[in-house]
Parts: structure tokens; C-alpha cells; sequence
């Protein structure tokens, strides 16, 4: 295993000269993909509708074609579902990742395109263990075997040729073979549709495997190692899996969930990588031990644009391309991709906080936010102050979800908050203040609404019972996969469901007005 293991690791290291390239000529590769995408796609009726043959330049592409979502291509996805072909993207496309976006219960359904696979997610997932080889020449990952927990199998048949499922099932039932040689546990199992019976069956079926990397959603592989901790009697996961040494996660931000890995996996050689894949494409990989910045994926077949956060809602925007983008501002994501996309807004916000190389950070989403009262309060704010908590209170947390409180007479609004923790705060009144007290830091609009509880009163907030937010999940069928917890809402459309649950069995945690 050890020839093995040195053999995977030289062939993965070779394509760092190519991601060097591009880091090094970021313009000119996302000049060459634009204009490859623009000539690719001219016959189909996407590039006959808006001429593309007579396309030369980005500005004639930004002035042609508008800015999309998911409604206005829609009624092309859906003829492609039923089987018509050469629509947005000419080679054929049979494969529709089943979108399971936070903001909306509204099915969705995303192309994936051959090139997709090979040429974006599977690239992806071989660049993020070429940066850990690279990173760690001395490591031993291909000595043992890799646990995924993906979605699951449950595709539908839209026509004789033509199949839907989360993307994490279409990775792993399309997996070329040196993945496979590598991956436990066997096909059936990891794409069992019952999501509990699935997560026992892996527990102990990889309790008996040397294993020696994770991926997957961080909330999903927490349940998995639950279990088998559970089952095994063990303290920690390195108690079952002594050669552990590698976890590539993504799906939500890392930081409310890095204090419960290092009680599950308590060892200073363990190496986390973060990536950014999501239905649409795989944008970022973490190329820095030392840092959670992203580095931007510039070949993998996608041309990106970026709609400052301020001009978001505005008619025909403009969009900045990746050398007019500026540090530290928020961004809408628009991209262009090699599975038929075109000037596609997914949803998701990125700051930059490199611009030699460009990497970046994941802000937000584009409708996960609470504004009620002018205090744009975004994802990354609500992270960044989770996790500040977590550290002073000696606390982890499992999940968490916030919604505002509307004006009453006589009372200014607030923010409520529902928190389930994993390892429970020293003192839970601290928690509160210092995750208000951070939110105020790290938000001049927030602290604005906060002074003398003018416009926001102190927040409130709520710590929910253990498994809280998994019977939610399993009620609305979103077990497992890519399925995420709602972290901000601007309405209270997530949140008074939750609430109900608890008036239902009377058993609130404790709540907390500061």
C-alpha cells in the first residue's frame, strides 16, 4: 500500500504546475474559457436566440444576454428533463442535480453536463487531494480508504434517458475508477434512500475498514460519527480509525463546527480542507493550511462575473469580471459553465481577500440574510460570532437558525435565535452577550440598530433541545446530502415551525433575553 500510496501522490502533485499557471494568469484563462464556452454553445437554440456567433467580447456578451435564474431558464430545463437536446449546451445531457437550497421548498433542477463531471466536479475533487498532497508530502491518505456521505439514491425517471438526484448521488454513481478504488463503503449502501438506516449501515460497516479521510457536509458526518462512537463504546473517532488524517468538507461555513471535531477527532495532525461545490459548478478549494480563504477555480470550465451587493434587485446591474473586482466587498456570483449556465445568479455571495491570487470567502446567500431593520446581517456576521461564542464559553454547536422579531407597540424589534449545541456553554447568558456583543463588532449597521435598543432590542435566544434540528430536517424529507439548516431568514417562515415544535412538547431549553 505504501508504492500505492507514493504513486497516487506523485500523480497528483503533477497538476500543481497547472493550478500555478493559473494563478499566475487568471485573466487570460478566463478570457480562453469565455471565449471556448461562447464557440462551444453557438448552435444550440440558447446561442442561436442571442446570436453568439456574432459575440466577440464580454461586453458584447454582458449587453446580449440578461442576467438569469432559476424561473427564467426554467421552461428549457424542463424540456431537457423531458429529453430534447442541444437546448442550453450541445453535447447531451441526461443528469439533473435535484437542488436542495435552503431558501426555497421549490424543487430545482440543475444540468450536468458530461464536461461538468469531468472537466469541473471530479477536477475539483482531484485538485483538493493534489493541494493535500502538496501541503502534506508526507502523508499516507491513499493507505487506507475514504468515507462520503452523499445524498441518496433517489432518482427519477423523467423520461427513457433522463435522470434527477442530489449532486452527491450523481458524483458517486458516476465516479471514475481510481475514486472508487479508494471508497467505502460499497455503492448500495451510501445511496440507501433511508437516511438513518444508510448512516448505521456505514457506521459499521467503516468501523471494521482502515480509514483515512472523511468528506461531506460537516452536519451529516457528525450524525455518522455519533453513531458509531455509540456503537463502539469508543471516546473518539481515533479510537476506531487510528490512521485518520484527512477531512475535505464544504455545504456550510466550518467554524460552528470546529470545536465538536476536535472533540471527535482530538489530534494536532488532523488536516481540514475546505471546498466550494455546489450544484451549479465547484468554484474554491482551501489551498492554505494557515487560512480559511478560498482560492478561485479558474479552469474548470466556468466564467465568472460579480454583482456588487449594493446594486443586488437593480434593473440590468452591472457586473463586475474578475479583474475589476475590489477586496473586501460583497458579491453576487454570476456564472457561465460548461453545462449550459448562462450569466447564472446561483444565489451565493463571496468577498475577496486576495487579488494575487484571487481567493475569497463565502458570505452568504443572496435571499439568507435578515435586513427588517436596515442591519444587513449576513451569514458570515452570524458565523464569525457563533463561533467567537463557542471559544469563550467552552461551547460547540450542532446548528443554529435566526429570524427577526417584528416591531410591537411599544417595542422595538429583534433578532431570535434558535441554537442547539453539541457541547453546552459554561455559562449560557455569556454565550448570548458575546454573540451580541461580536455581531455589534463586526457590523456598524447592526450596531447602529442596537444602540439603546432604538431600532433592535437585545436578541433572543433559545437553546433547543438535542436533536431539535434533525426532527425538523427529517420532517421536511431533508435528511442528508447536500440538505443544509437554514441559517438566516428574513421572514419567520423557518423559525415558527421550530418554535411549534417545542410549544408542542413544552420542553424549551433555556431562553435567554439579555
Amino acid at each position: 500500500m505504501a508504492i500505492l500510496n507514493s504513486l497516487f501522490t506523485w500523480f497528483m502533485k503533477k497538476r500543481i504546475h497547472q493550478i500555478e499557471l493559473f494563478m499566475k494568469y487568471p485573466h487570460d484563462v478566463q478570457e480562453e474559457w469565455f471565449q471556448s464556452l461562447i464557440s462551444t454553445a453557438e448552435a444550440t437554440e440558447w446561442g442561436k436566440r442571442y446570436d453568439y456567433k456574432s459575440i466577440f467580447s464580454v461586453d458584447d456578451f454582458k449587453n446580449r444576454v440578461p442576467i438569469q435564474n432559476y424561473d427564467s431558464i426554467k421552461g428549457y430545463v424542463d424540456r431537457m428533463i423531458q429529453g430534447e437536446q442541444n437546448i442550453l449546451w450541445p453535447s447531451d445531457i441526461k443528469w439533473f442535480a435535484k437542488s436542495s437550497g435552503t431558501t426555497s421548498d421549490r424543487s430545482k433542477f440543475i444540468p450536468v453536463s458530461r464536461e461538468a463531471l469531468d472537466e469541473c466536479h471530479y477536477q475539483g475533487g482531484k485538485d483538493m487531494l493534489t493541494i493535500y498532497c502538496h501541503n502534506r508530502p508526507e502523508n499516507k491518505v491513499f493507505t487506507g480508504k475514504s468515507v462520503v456521505i452523499g445524498g441518496s439514491s433517489q432518482f427519477n425517471n423523467f423520461s427513457s434517458d433522463s435522470y434527477s438526484g442530489d449532486l452527491s448521488s450523481i458524483l458517486i454513481r458516476n465516479l471514475p475508477f481510481w475514486a472508487e478504488f479508494k471508497r467505502t463503503p460499497t455503492l448500495e449502501v451510501t445511496l440507501n434512500p433511508n437516511f438513518e438506516d444508510k448512516i448505521d449501515q456505514i457506521a459499521r460497516i467503516t468501523m471494521q475498514e482502515d480509514v483515512t479521510s472523511l468528506a461531506g457536509v460537516p452536519t451529516w458526518n457528525i450524525v455518522m460519527a455519533q453513531r458509531i462512537l455509540e456503537i463502539s463504546g469508543k471516546s473518539n473517532l481515533l479510537e476506531v480509525w487510528p490512521n485518520l488524517e484527512f477531512y475535505g468538507h464544504g455545504g456550510v461555513s466550518f467554524r460552528p463546527y470546529r470545536e465538536e471535531f476536535k472533540r471527535l477527532i482530538p489530534s494536532s495532525n488532523m488536516y481540514y480542507l475546505e471546498n466550494y461545490n455546489a450544484s451549479e459548478g465547484y468554484f474554491g478549494i482551501q489551498d492554505q493550511s494557515d487560512s480559511d480563504d478560498l482560492l478561485l477555480m479558474l479552469d474548470y470550465g466556468i466564467y465568472y462575473e460579480f454583482l456588487p451587493m449594493e446594486h443586488f434587485g437593480e434593473e440590468n446591474p452591472k457586473t463586475y469580471t474578475l479583474d475589476q473586482v475590489e477586496l473586501g466587498k460583497n458579491y453576487a456570483l454570476i456564472i457561465s459553465t460548461n453545462a449550459g449556465l448562462w450569466r447564472y445568479m446561483i444565489g451565493d455571495t463571496v468577498k475577496f481577500t486576495s487579488l494575487s491570487p484571487y481567493r475569497f470567502q463565502i458570505s452568504g446567500r443572496t435571499t439568507a440574510y435578515i435586513n427588517t431593520f436596515g442591519e444587513e446581517l449576513i451569514v458570515d456576521n452570524a458565523d464569525q460570532a457563533i463561533h467567537t461564542a463557542c471559544v469563550a464559553t467552552g461551547a460547540s454547536v450542532k446548528d443554529y437558525t435566526a429570524a427577526p422579531v417584528y416591531f410591537e407597540e411599544g417595542k422595538a424589534g429583534a433578532h431570535e435565535w434558535i441554537i442547539e449545541f453539541t457541547q453546552q456553554p459554561h455559562s449560557f447568558e455569556s454565550f448570548c452577550e458575546i454573540l451580541d456583543k461580536k455581531l455589534r463588532e463586526i457590523n456598524s449597521d447592526y450596531d447602529a440598530k442596537r444602540f439603546n435598543d432604538m431600532a433592535l432590542r437585545s436578541p433572543i435566544v433559545h437553546n433547543a433541545p438535542s436533536n431539535t434540528f434533525y426532527e425538523w430536517m427529517k420532517s421536511r424529507g431533508k435528511l442528508g446530502g447536500q440538505n443544509k439548516v437554514p441559517r438566516l431568514a428574513n421572514d419567520r417562515s423557518y423559525i415558527e415551525p421550530i418554535l411549534e415544535s417545542f410549544r408542542v412538547k413544552n420542553q424549551f431549553g433555556r431562553t435567554a433575553t439579555l
